[in-house]
């Protein structure tokens, strides 16, 4: 076993954070031989516990859950910060002919590399990522993050049609890749499997159809999607599929909506479309600095709130603009201030850090796994400094309560704050 001493956040059920000033984390190894907390609290009172046991004294910074990322793209590490319209010129121009260099194995495993260190640089140890239509991305970005004992959420989109040659995959070929990938990599280590349709209008009926028999079949897989980004996408979707209620409804209607399904965006939606999130147990991974870059709308936090369905926070690179969960947090705060049906919602430093911990980890149904330092947890966690730059430490020095010195953190935070990032 090991222990560390500095400042401790975790979060209740209640989504409210715990907060020890001057507190004790221990880790050691659970039945099965995997680092986890054994116990957390207050300094004082947990240390006569453990004698014997090595502390490491972290004077001055505060130890937080390392952070999940709900949504993001590994092939576009290099198309993040390209300039574009909207998000349909974006994808044509930027998107699609960067992922056609994925099929690539070299090519794809230098990539991983350089997106796992962001990652991780980042403070950000768990992630649901998409891949490219080439099961050569799986494999080059599973085997990395294995190396890396990371727990990673990855998988092959499906694009039939109405994508350009190099990113365009074949129906039954791509499903029967699908099922391989799931049987390599699913449930190996901690690297989990997600069937990945890129979005409705990038996939056939059959391939469709045939992505919600895979659901079926490995109830356990997630799933994950696009969803109500953008009103020219909208628009395309239900032209495409006008047998469907809404946009939502295509992935119900080819069972593709249950618990460990995730929707990126779920921005443009009426109330029956966040009750079939409720009802079905699916999540949305909302992506504002994604959505602030392409103009693509608010996520509405007044509607999601009153229905009541799942959702956290998301970088969405490269539709989003940093890897760095603090720029996401504060764009969240902006679309809270900003993009709601009555303008002025303030969100609480305390809920935009639990959406980005915790509640991004219940979304993916992995709460009391990662996301959290609670007794039994895995061991993943940051080392953050509140004194990284000279602004900031003046700012946290003037913190008179937990709020302030977490919004301070978000505003002036990024990778300078990130001290050391530690996986299980």
């Amino acid at each position: 076993m090991k222990a560390y001493r500095a400042a401790i956040l975790r979060f209740a059920d209640d989504h409210r954070a715990q907060y020890e000033a001057d507190g004790l984390l221990v880790v050691g190894p659970d039945a099965a031989g995997r680092p986890v907390v054994r116990a957390v609290g207050a300094y004082d009172a947990l240390a006569p516990n453990y004698p014997g046991v090595a502390i490491e004294h972290l004077p001055g910074r505060l130890i937080a859950p390392g952070f999940v990322d709900l949504h993001i793209h590994f092939p576009q590490t290099d198309v993040i910060g390209s300039p574009a319209e909207g998000l349909l010129p974006w994808l044509e121009n930027y998107t699609f002919p960067h992922e056609s260099r994925f099929a690539d194995a070299a090519y794809a495993a230098e990539v991983a590399t350089v997106f796992l260190d962001e990652l991780l640089r980042h403070g950000v140890t768990t992630a649901l990522t998409f891949c490219t239509s080439h099961p050569a991305s799986v494999d080059a970005l599973m085997a990395a993050s294995q190396a890396r004992g990371m727990r990673l959420i990855a998988g092959k989109v499906l694009q039939d049609r109405h994508s350009p040659d190099g990113v365009r995959d074949q129906t039954e070929q791509s499903l029967a890749d699908t099922e391989a990938l799931i049987g390599r990599w699913h449930g190996q280590g901690r690297l989990g499997y997600a069937i990945t349709p890129r979005f409705a209008p990038s996939c056939s009926e059959a391939q469709l159809r045939g992505a919600g028999a895979l659901a079926a079949k490995y109830p356990d897989v997630w799933i994950q999607s696009h969803v109500a980004e953008n009103k020219d996408e909208i628009r395309w979707a239900r032209e495409l599929f006008p047998q469907s209620r809404s946009y939502l409804s295509i992935y119900d209607d080819f069972g593709l909506m249950r618990e460990r399904a995730v929707y990126a965006h779920c921005i443009h939606f009426d109330d029956d479309d966040r009750a079939l999130m409720r009802s079905t147990g699916a999540a949305a991974a909302v992506s504002p600095t994604s959505n602030l870059f392409l103009g693509s709308g608010f996520f509405d936090y007044e509607g999601a709130d009153r229905i009541g369905f799942k959702y956290g926070l998301a970088s969405d690179v490269g539709g989003g603009t940093s890897f760095s969960p603090f720029h996401t947090m504060l764009a969240a705060y902006h679309v809270g201030r900003e993009g709601q049906t009555k303008p002025g919602l303030s969100l609480s430093p305390q809920a935009l850090w639990w959406q980005h911990t915790a509640g991004a980890a219940q979304a993916l149904g992995l709460d009391g796994v990662v996301g959290n330092l609670q007794p039994g947890c895995e061991a993943d966690f940051v080392v953050l400094d509140p004194q990284a730059t000279p602004l900031l430490a003046r700012k946290t020095a003037q913190a008179g309560n937990l709020d302030e010195l977490l919004f301070a953190l978000i505003v002036l935070g990024d990778d300078r704050v990130v001290e050391k990032t530690v996986i299980s």
